[in-house]
């Protein structure tokens, strides 16, 4: 029989504050509790959604064991109340896991699969430190498939450095203040908060409290204060803990469905998902990742990047920004990039960034009718990249 593709939409998102890894906000909170919050959540902001509606839960963890393990997306569906009919599954490519978690389900959809979805992703990195269990093969090294830096994210970041001489500390430095300002500004403006859900904590020295808020952020930042920062990679090195992002716990969740279905439910429409593209690159300088994911999406859409009006790129590494800026010949402080401020400012729970990403490009596409498309993209461990392109739903020039 033949087959039509539908049109995807992003219905609505929503994420816990981050926290930060080891005695921070979620220390004593269980990874799946997590996403249990962000599910339960998802449903309560969007009645119009009933829960046997939802035809899949994709959840991503970069480290699948302990209480990031057991299929997380079944578990997480089970424990969060929905209907036992409702599946889940498990996904990992790293950093990139929830956006894969996006791309997977929104294939799914398209091909009549599925109406309704559930992707996100969560990471633990206080419970479940990168790597941890991690058995990689002798053969890497002694057949030396990649270099021994390519299994230490910060070390790559450096090779990128050495890649890309015009990119210096001070460079990576006045980005990542940047970063730390325009967070700051829209903590102020209350436009991260709108998509956090409150977390009940518990600390066994001082009873239980209330996650309401971001707890990476630093806007004290000062640019005197980020050079004095050591280089823990390398010595006399250019990755600092102020022009990367941390070590941090959190989940997100994103609802996807078919664009007729979200009308015939009453649901949101906030962007459409137009293409997406992952690219691998050599794994010593994974940060390059999305330049070749994007170059290849672009192309095939017959685009420029000039007809992109707002880009949300995970800060994993300032160094890993600048030089996606740089190859596009774009200005380290371009206005269409990360308005609201990134990773390195609010964190990075591995799988859980890419929701993060599309969550603050659906809110900026609500307050720029004038912008149509948008990209949400990371680097990947290993060598990768992911480019997402979103149409906006509100755009001016779209038929109403």
């Amino acid at each position: 029989m033949p087959r039509t593709a539908r049109d995807v939409v992003f219905v609505d998102g929503a994420r816990t504050p981050f926290g930060k890894a080891g005695k921070g906000l979620y220390a004593e909170t269980r990874a799946d509790d997590l996403v249990v919050r962000v599910i339960r959540e998802l449903l309560r902001r969007n009645p119009g959604l009933p829960p046997e509606r939802v035809d899949e839960v994709a959840i991503a963890a970069t480290t699948q064991i302990g209480d990031q393990g057991l299929t997380i997306g079944r578990s997480a569906a089970l424990l969060a109340g929905l209907p036992r009919s409702v599946p889940g599954y498990a996904i990992d490519r790293m950093c990139a896991g929830a956006m894969t978690a996006v791309t997977t389900s929104g294939a799914g959809i398209s091909f009549g699969a599925y109406d309704v979805a559930i992707a996100g992703g969560v990471e633990h990195m206080g419970r479940h430190p990168m790597g941890e269990g991690v058995d990689p093969n002798p053969r890497f090294l002694s057949e030396k498939l990649v270099d021994p830096s390519a299994l230490v994210m910060g070390n790559t970041a450096e090779n990128l450095h050495d890649r890309y001489p015009s990119i210096t500390k001070e460079r990576a430095d006045a980005y990542a203040l940047r970063s730390q300002e325009k967070v700051a500004k829209a903590y102020a403006d209350g436009r991260i908060q709108q998509d956090l859900v409150e977390v009940l904590v518990r600390s066994a020295e001082q009873g239980y409290g209330l996650a309401t808020a971001d707890e990476p952020p630093r806007p004290e930042t000062t640019l005197e204060g980020l050079a004095g920062l050591k280089t823990p990679f390398r010595a006399h090195g250019n990755v600092t803990p102020g022009n990367a992002a941390g070590l941090n716990d959190g989940a997100t969740g994103a609802i996807i469905a078919a664009e007729d279905v979200a009308a015939d439910l009453g649901l949101d429409a906030r962007m459409r998902l137009v293409d997406f593209s992952f690219a691998g690159v050599d794994p010593e300088v994974m940060g390059e990742g999305p330049v070749p994911a994007t170059e290849r999406l672009l192309r095939r859409q017959g685009m420029s990047m000039d007809e992109i009006g707002l880009i949300e790129i995970n800060e994993a590494f300032a160094v890993q920004v600048l030089a996606f800026l740089d190859h596009f010949g774009l200005a380290d402080d371009d206005t269409r990039v990360n308005p609201w401020g990134g990773a390195i400012a609010l964190g990075h729970p591995l799988a859980s960034s890419g929701v993060r990403l599309m969550m603050q490009l659906s809110r900026l596409f609500a307050e720029r009718p004038d912008v149509r498309y948008g990209l949400t993209t990371m680097c990947v461990g290993m060598g990768m990249g992911g480019t997402v392109l979103w149409e906006n739903t509100n755009w001016e020039g779209s038929a109403k």
